[in-house]
């Protein structure tokens, strides 16, 4: 967990879903693995957002558009349940999209150039990036950050900050939307607190000072290994 932890925190949007397959490892069903990997989310995400908006990687013109679309589409999809089987395709085929473009050896734009999204299309996708990160437990992040790199909205390192914060809104509201539906946490919750705090701390320190090739790569790696996982290749 704390290594988990140390990746989502250090790539600012990865380890939602190491979460979530290291909880499917233990043979959690989903009805426990989502709002257990929302609650570590706020953990990890809300040390991040504090550390990266300090170091100055954050950009709120960036973030604001996908938010105010996001946020109560996340909590619909925390209120919704998936089938245990659909819900593990549909986070492992999104993890493995996403890593495939960020292990693709073409360069990325916006490691040489970016510029800010526009209003209407982030409030759009903010809707539907909403919905998935609800419906699955990941906060979002991971959809997020493929979208501000392919598409220029933001450097990678900026995109952490920017991830960390929209995981943190989005945990919040798709927690509310699980509570809202099942009534109350899950058990033995504490257990994993402190070493996803922990894993945070080392975690913002990389992201902080690693450069962006590595941060990507890093992202890239994380989502095979959680992807296959969920879908049962490993």
């Amino acid at each position: 967990m704390l290594i988990c932890a140390a990746l989502y925190s250090s790539v600012g949007h990865g380890g939602a879903s190491a979460y979530l397959a290291l909880l499917a490892l233990f043979g959690l069903p989903p009805a426990i693995m989502k709002p257990t990997a929302l609650v570590l989310n706020l953990i990890a995400a809300g040390l991040g957002s504090v550390r990266y908006v300090h170091a100055g990687q954050f950009r709120w013109r960036t973030l604001w558009p996908f938010l105010i679309g996001a946020i109560p589409f996340a909590f619909l999809g925390g209120w919704l349940k998936l089938p245990g089987d659909t819900y593990k395709l549909l986070v492992g085929l999104m993890l493995l999209l996403s890593a495939l473009r960020l292990l693709w050896p073409r360069e990325i734009r916006a490691l040489r150039e970016t510029r800010d999204p526009p209003v209407w299309l982030g409030i759009l996708l903010g809707c539907g990036i909403g919905l998935l990160s609800g419906l699955t437990g990941t906060g979002g992040g991971i959809f997020l950050s493929p979208l501000l790199l392919f598409f220029a909205w933001s450097a990678p390192k900026p995109t952490s900050g920017v991830a960390a914060v929209f995981i943190l809104c989005n945990s919040a509201a798709g927690l509310l939307g699980n509570l809202a539906s099942v009534g109350a946490l899950p058990p033995n919750l504490e257990l994993y607190a402190g070493a996803v705090l922990a894993g945070a701390l080392i975690g913002t320190t990389l992201g902080i000072r690693l450069r962006a090739p590595v941060i990507l790569k890093s992202l890239g790696l994380v989502l095979v290994v959680a992807g296959t996982k969920l879908l049962g290749l490993y």
